[in-house]
This record gives structure tokens, C-alpha cells and sequence, in this order.
């Protein structure tokens, strides 16, 4: 691709005439194109970055109405915030997402689907790292009212622990933006010098019901956490009595289940305790990883004297890289992308839906 930056300019280009009608799965085919191209490379402006979401807004229709009863639509917008969270990550905005979310989506949310309401709450988690103050203030109040929903004022059976802990991580990501906001809505004392603190009104009720609530759902965790050991103990002994390769698979599956949930319990006792002061203290560094994510891996120990072994590259380390024209990345990209276009030129008029996005072929969160 000859000259370099007028090629990629020309096919990205032609790449945004083209997303009006796409499924889900070849809208992520060519994003991923689009990030490997060198104009959208590390180095690139920060323009460049939001001229990626700018693309994603527009697939996501944040312009619409939203219509609870739209399932394609929360689909869409649930994959769209999640493919532009790496981008999120270089610097570009993700305030139009937060402003529809609060705008749109939150005054409808008791209405949605419960098994698109966590969809919704982890992609609100996992970007409320990189919301700036003025959204985090917008969204803060939302996020403290769905809180006082999850999460009981006193001991019970159970809570769902995955809306907590998404809900628990974006409280203290916001709240790090904006500590002043709290006072009025959980009645913490927290001095930044500015109006907004209002610390001249009595907001004690407000931090008597938000403390009462944190210490009912550690209450509740701690005795389903303490039941969840107990039961996994017994998992290794199934899966050595188990006989069919069914039911060994199946017993696997439920203690991955098992192991998820107690991280998920892990991570809100983590997250409660430091909300019990009256100048409470808000993580904003990555202590916390949702359960639901990846684990960071630890770095391979090293014997003195010898050399680091090589990580894993599958196929795409420095010993296996090839040039543009000997099959490398770059060209299964190339092969990929044109691939798709094929496809799409070939499945025009297949039935995609409203505004030809695919209905039924948006896939949630993951």
C-alpha cells in the first residue's frame, strides 16, 4: 500500500461508506482493520483516535430515541462502547456514550431485559476508568441510586453480586473524579475548595442509609462467600467420580462459575470497606479487576544470569513476523477486510434490520 498514509487515508474512507450496512460481526471486522492501520497507530494525533469513535458513535445511533423494546439497539450500543474501549484508553472522548447512557438508557433500565441490564453495567464499569470529571458528575447520581436498589440495608439470602460489583467499581472510578459530588449523595465530608462541596447542608441521613446499606451487603457476601467454600471443596472429588466426559465438562463449567463468583465477592468486600469513613478514600488504580475479566498474568521468574524466556507471540512474535507481501499480518488483514466486503456486497438486501445494522446479530458484552 503505496504511498502509505494516502492508501490508508483512501481505504478508511472507503471502510466509513460502507459500515451503514453491516452486521455486528463484520462492523468489528473492520475496526479491527481500521486500529491496524499506522494513521490510528500510537503515535497518531488524538484526532485520529476520535475519528475512530466518531465511526462507532454513529454504528451505536446515539442519536435515536432509545426504545427499551429495541433489543438490537442495546445490543448495539453495549458492543459498540465495548470495541471503543481501547480507544477510550489513547485519549479519545467517551462522553457521548455516558451522556446517552444517562439520558437514554437510565430512566428506561428497570424496563430493560435483566439479561441485558449487566451487559449494560459492564461496559459502564470497565470505561468509567477514563470518563473525565464532568461526565462522572453527570453519571454519579444514576450510579448511587442503582446502588441503593442492589445493594440491602440489612443481611439477606443473597444480592446480585455482579450488578454490585459493576456498580461498586464505577461508584469509586467516578467518585475519584469527582469526590465533592458525594457529600450530597452519600453524605461524606470531602473539602475541595469549591461551591459544589456543600458542606454547610446536612447530608447525615444520606451517609447513615448508604453506610447501613454497605455493611448489610458485606454481611450478606461474607456468609455466601463462606457457603461457596465449603461447596468447592467438593468439586475436585465430582469431577474424579464423574464418568462421562459430559459430566466432567459440565462439573469444570460450574467451578469456573464457582471461581468467578467468589472473585466477584472478593472484589466487593474490597471495594466496601474503604466507604465507611466519613472522608472515605476511592480506588482509581487497577487493584481492582473485575471478575469477569481477564486476570493480569505475573511475570515469568528469572534465574540470575539466564535470559528471560520469550512469551507466547501465536505465530506473531519477531521470529515469525514476514513482510507485507510474504503472508504477514498486515495482509491477512488486507485478505480479511476484502473478505468481508465481499460478503456484505454479497449479502445486501439479507435482512439487517433497522437502518441495515443487523438486528439479531449484535452480541452482548463479553
Amino acid at each position: 500500500l503505496k504511498p502509505q498514509a494516502e492508501m490508508e487515508r483512501f481505504i478508511t474512507d472507503l471502510i466509513k461508506k460502507s459500515v451503514h450496512d453491516v452486521t455486528g460481526s463484520e462492523f468489528e471486522l473492520f475496526m479491527s482493520f481500521l486500529r491496524g492501520l499506522s494513521i490510528f497507530g500510537d503515535s497518531a494525533p488524538r484526532e485520529s483516535f476520535q475519528e475512530l469513535i466518531e465511526i462507532i458513535q454513529a454504528q451505536a445511533d446515539l442519536d435515536s430515541q432509545f426504545n427499551v423494546s429495541d433489543i438490537d439497539h442495546i445490543e448495539r450500543w453495549s458492543s459498540c462502547m465495548y470495541m471503543a474501549l481501547p480507544i477510550f484508553m489513547r485519549g479519545a472522548s467517551s462522553s457521548k456514550f455516558l451522556n446517552y447512557f444517562v439520558k437514554q438508557i437510565i430512566p428506561a433500565f428497570e424496563k430493560i431485559p435483566e439479561e441485558k441490564k449487566l451487559d449494560l453495567l459492564k461496559t459502564i464499569a470497565a470505561s468509567s476508568p477514563y470518563a473525565v470529571a464532568q461526565d462522572s458528575r453527570q453519571l454519579l447520581p444514576s450510579v448511587v441510586q442503582l446502588l441503593k436498589k442492589y445493594m440491602p440495608g440489612k443481611k439477606v439470602e443473597d444480592i446480585n453480586h455482579n450488578y454490585v460489583e459493576c456498580l461498586l467499581y464505577t461508584f469509586h472510578h467516578l467518585a475519584h473524579k469527582t469526590p465533592n459530588t458525594t457529600n450530597s449523595l452519600c453524605g461524606y465530608k470531602i473539602v475541595t475548595g469549591q461551591p459544589s462541596d456543600r458542606l454547610g447542608e446536612d447530608f447525615s441521613e444520606h451517609y447513615k442509609d448508604f453506610t447501613e446499606r454497605l455493611t448489610g451487603t458485606e454481611e450478606t457476601v461474607r456468609a455466601a462467600s463462606k457457603r461457596l467454600t465449603q461447596g468447592m471443596a467438593d468439586f475436585n472429588k465430582a469431577i474424579s467420580s464423574a464418568k462421562a466426559e459430559e459430566e466432567k465438562t459440565k462439573i469444570k463449567g460450574d467451578q469456573q462459575t464457582a471461581t468467578r463468583t467468589m472473585h466477584s465477592y472478593n472484589n466487593i468486600l474490597a471495594m466496601t470497606q474503604p466507604l465507611h469513613m466519613k472522608s472515605p478514600s476511592f480506588i482509581s488504580d487497577k487493584k481492582i479487576t473485575l471478575s469477569w475479566m481477564e486476570q493480569p498474568k505475573k511475570p515469568a521468574a528469572t534465574t540470575a544470569g539466564g535470559k528471560r524466556s520469550q512469551p507466547a507471540t501465536n505465530g506473531n512474535g519477531p521470529a515469525n513476523k514476514k513482510g507485507r507481501g510474504e503472508g504477514g499480518m498486515q495482509n491477512q488483514l488486507v485478505n480479511r477486510a476484502f473478505e468481508g466486503l465481499s460478503r456484505a456486497g454479497r449479502g445486501s438486501g439479507r435482512g439487517r434490520g433497522r437502518g441495515g445494522r443487523g438486528r439479531g446479530r449484535w452480541g452482548g458484552y463479553r
